[in-house]
């Protein structure tokens, strides 16, 4: 089955109780048992509902995996993760990650005893060095979140798996669509499903999915005990981001190529960073582990000022926190998405006052790019 087929017709197709085509919403809490434990698969919705197995079986089958999860945001889904893991663990993540996951590790779960260390990916060697008696697992972001490096999946896995390590990927800049991290090797695949799975910026939402039976029952049981659950009309929407996330993602890449480009060409921009660039150091990678380049920009205009100039003047790209809808978003990461990252954290990985960070959507290119070359001039 080819990836768009996949996308529709993966996972629970419709409705068998009543033809519907598109799965219904279960808009319910519990359910009528025939006896005591007697029932129909379903019991109470934190454990199971229907509306959510469907989506948890499409995200299963689109990433190649075992069994697939549905969270009430990707933080919900990066936290739940994390709880498979017990007090002096250690866990190795690459360094520029999103703001918010370097946050909870940080200020939130290390309080319960878990340990991280954050290297370059990028650079196995680093890995290698980092790891420790303790160490249970590599957290991957690639490409990351929002300097684009990216990581060679499948020698980091290779290496995870010789060491007796889970490799834990966040896949959601290039979707289900353009990277499958468990067929390169990985154990554990999640996304900020808010983002391009939904793709409308219309719900909030994470999915989990791993490779094995036995993660299947452990993340089951701390989703069921924590309940940080995805509730059934969202889930619904998700199903319905993903019926068209192949030819979003498409008409993403071929916009954010075109853009890269132009912003590389522009005299008012000091550095773009985008891979599909030939200037990006991780092109050949990207080539061969992913089937496109996504669409997420960042490039460097010099300084806050000038970064709050462009802002001021653009007419198509909007100011907001978040990514990967069919409109094209703008931020300046130092002061909104990676605020929570110390000062001299974010100088030394590179995330500079004049860095900005665009999320493409699907507009017509030729006007995004006119946007652009106004506010730039």
């Amino acid at each position: 089955m080819k990836p768009k087929t996949r996308l529709i017709h993966g996972g629970i197709f419709g409705d068998e109780a009543t033809g519907a085509v598109s799965t219904p919403i279960y808009q319910v809490s519990t359910y009528k048992q025939e006896a005591v434990g007697k029932f129909k698969g379903y019991e109470y919705s934190r454990t199971g509902n229907p509306t959510r197995h469907a989506l948890e079986e499409l995200i299963a089958d689109v990433e190649y995996g075992h069994a697939g999860f549905a969270f009430g945001s990707g933080m919900a889904a990066i936290s739940s993760v994390m709880m498979l893991f017990s007090a002096g663990d250690h866990v190795i993540l690459t360094d520029d990650v999103y703001g918010g996951t370097y946050r909870v590790m940080n200020k939130v779960l290390n309080r319960f005893g878990l340990e991280f260390t954050f290297v370059d990916t990028g650079d196995l060697e680093q890995v290698k060095a980092a790891v420790q008696e303790n160490t249970k697992a590599v957290f991957i972001e690639t490409p990351t979140n929002p300097l684009l490096k990216v990581t060679d999946i499948g020698a980091v896995a290779t290496f995870a798996k010789g060491k007796g390590l889970l490799t834990i990927v966040d896949n959601t800049f290039m979707t289900p669509y353009f990277q499958n991290p468990i067929s390169l090797g990985a154990d554990i695949v999640l996304h900020s499903a808010t983002k391009y799975i939904g793709g409308h910026s219309d719900v909030v939402a994470g999915l989990v999915v791993v490779n094995t039976a036995q993660l299947a029952e452990e993340l089951h049981f701390v989703q069921n005990s924590v309940g940080a659950i995805l509730g059934p009309q969202d889930s619904w929407l998700l199903m319905r981001g993903l019926k068209t996330l192949g030819i979003r993602m498409e008409e993403t890449n071929t916009n954010a190529q075109q853009i890269a480009e132009f912003l590389d060409g522009n005299e008012a921009v000091e550095a773009v960073i985008y891979p599909g660039l030939d200037s990006h150091s991780g092109k050949a990678l990207m080539e061969k582990q992913a089937r496109g380049f996504g669409g997420m920009i960042s490039f460097d205009v010099g300084s806050k000022e000038k970064a709050d100039d462009l802002l001021a003047k653009l007419k198509y790209f909007t100011l907001a926190e978040s990514l990967g809808a069919v409109e094209s978003l703008i931020s300046v990461p130092a002061q909104m998405t990676h605020a929570s990252i110390p000062e001299d954290r974010r100088a030394e990985l590179g995330i500079t006052e004049g860095l900005v960070r665009i999320s493409v959507g699907i507009e017509d290119v030729e006007d995004l790019i006119e946007d652009l070359q106004q506010a730039l001039s």
